[in-house]
């Protein structure tokens, strides 16, 4: 492959890939940066259009780059080698891999959710840190969600640590980032019982009907859950804590959550 190699860490396009570590130039370019053999996999498996994919056989860790590599080519990505300098300067992650593409932002609606006879859904507030969120959707993903709704972010969901974190489920699962009171009335609209995680309710979640069309609302680590959720939920349910702590990270208390749905669901 003739590819351009860049070994300057002044280059125009090293500087450009720095930047989109933060939200601003990211929303202003339409782009986010995909880092990492597995999630780069994940993108092209679901034919997401990769712009530019940045490589650096000194940072591989295996001998399946090249073939992603044609892959990505065949797709239209443009392809660019870099120095093992430039390529650390531009990584994300402490150890990189060697791989890292530049993919279009995307905006989806709560009416791009392609929804069963029995819609099962996450609905996530105000998710302060990227990594959590990130394992959120992993754990939507492994727990058979139809979609995952973020209200009212905190976070970008295409920060590099949600990619990193997400291991790239980030590309399956339909993401949708809307507002906590539009997200209530479309859920009423399509007829879905929502099931609130609180610590404030006697309603174990265990012991709580979790079938059916449902949406399952988590809040944000510190606060928890607005007032309003709390108020126009179906239902508040409760993981039931034996020790000192009052809470669970979300993260850990959203898979709890989902797969006693997808139990009660598989009966």
């Amino acid at each position: 492959m003739a590819v351009e190699k860049i070994t300057s860490l002044q280059n125009p396009r090293v500087k450009q890939l720095v930047k989109l570590r933060d939200r601003r130039p990211r929303d202003e370019a339409g782009v986010f940066m995909v880092e990492g053999y597995r999630q780069i996999c994940r993108a092209l498996e679901k034919k997401v259009a990769l712009q530019e994919l940045y490589f650096c056989p000194d940072w591989y860790l295996g001998e399946n780059e090249p073939a992603l590599i044609a892959e990505a080519e065949a797709a239209g990505a443009l392809l660019i080698e870099l120095s093992k300098e430039a390529f650390a300067k531009v990584a994300y992650r402490e150890r990189p891999d060697g791989l890292l593409a530049v993919a279009p932002q995307w905006q989806r609606s709560l009416d791009d959710l392609s929804l069963g006879a029995s819609p099962f859904l996450l609905v996530v507030e105000a998710i302060e840190k990227p990594g959590n969120l990130g394992t959120i959707l992993r754990s939507a993903d492994a727990a058979g969600c139809d979609g995952v709704i973020v209200c009212d972010p905190v976070t970008d969901i295409f920060n590099p640590n949600v990619v990193r974190a997400s291991t790239g489920v980030l590309f399956s699962v339909p993401l949708v980032v809307s507002e906590s009171q539009q997200v209530h009335a479309w859920l009423k609209a399509k007829g879905i019982r929502t099931a609130a995680t609180t610590p404030h309710t006697d309603n174990i979640y265990t012991q709580t009907d979790l079938c059916g069309p449902l949406a399952v609302i988590m809040g944000s680590e510190q606060y928890g859950l607005s007032e309003f959720w709390m108020k126009h939920s179906d239902v508040l349910v409760r993981i039931p804590m034996a020790g000192q702590a009052d809470s669970l990270n979300v993260a850990m208390a959203t898979i709890i959550t989902l797969f006693e749905a997808v139990r009660q669901r598989s009966e």
